[in-house]
């Protein structure tokens, strides 16, 4: 998948993308403190295991052919990630959030490295985010963005970008992550 023009390809993280994903969480700046298994975490598990287990256990559901997200490249390096996955592999996400919805995607974090922030790679990874939940049978895709003046979880993404995207907002889950979703269409 491309972003509609030269700069980026977009690419599915599978068995074969591990080295980049891993090479991208564990560049300078990275990811790594996290491995994108915040709201990943099985019940009754901690969010917070060591680095280490959080490696693991987002290895093991990237070879179990799970999907998490996808890559962007430039000039064939992975340079950021967008999580959208199946909102069931999401186990928490928060009280009142329904993770039992068939047909729908949840968008759960961005990571654009800092030397590329403010190039519009977001609002690109959004649009990759969108066609990629669409090419696999999504019915819709829900993201928990927060307000621009927000002082924490700016990875879920900021709520003008999703409006401009056609996102509608349907709720609030605590006092700064809004509920948005985007219907896909009977042809998703």
């Amino acid at each position: 998948m491309t972003d509609g023009g030269d700069e980026y390809e977009f690419r599915e993280v599978d068995a074969a993308a591990w080295g980049d994903f891993a090479s991208l969480f564990e560049g300078r700046g990275g990811p790594s403190y996290c491995w994108c298994m915040v709201f990943r975490a099985p019940p009754g598990q901690s969010h917070a295991p060591d680095k280490a287990a959080k490696k693991a256990e987002i290895r093991r559901r990237i070879s179990a052919n799970e999907p998490v997200g996808f890559l962007a490249y430039a000039q064939g390096e992975p340079v950021a990630w967008c999580s959208i996955a199946p909102v069931g592999t999401f186990q928490r996400l928060g009280k009142g959030i329904d993770t039992e919805r068939e047909g729908v995607w949840a968008l759960t974090c961005f990571y654009v490295p800092r030397r590329l922030r403010g190039q519009g790679l977001a609002r690109r990874l959004l649009q990759g985010a969108i066609e990629h939940a669409r090419a696999r049978g999504a019915h819709t895709v829900e993201a928990y963005p927060v307000d621009p003046d927000s002082p924490s979880y700016g990875y879920l993404g900021r709520v003008p970008m999703f409006l401009a995207a056609g996102f509608e907002e349907v709720g609030r889950h605590g006092t700064r992550r809004h509920v948005m979703r985007l219907a896909l269409g009977e042809h998703a």
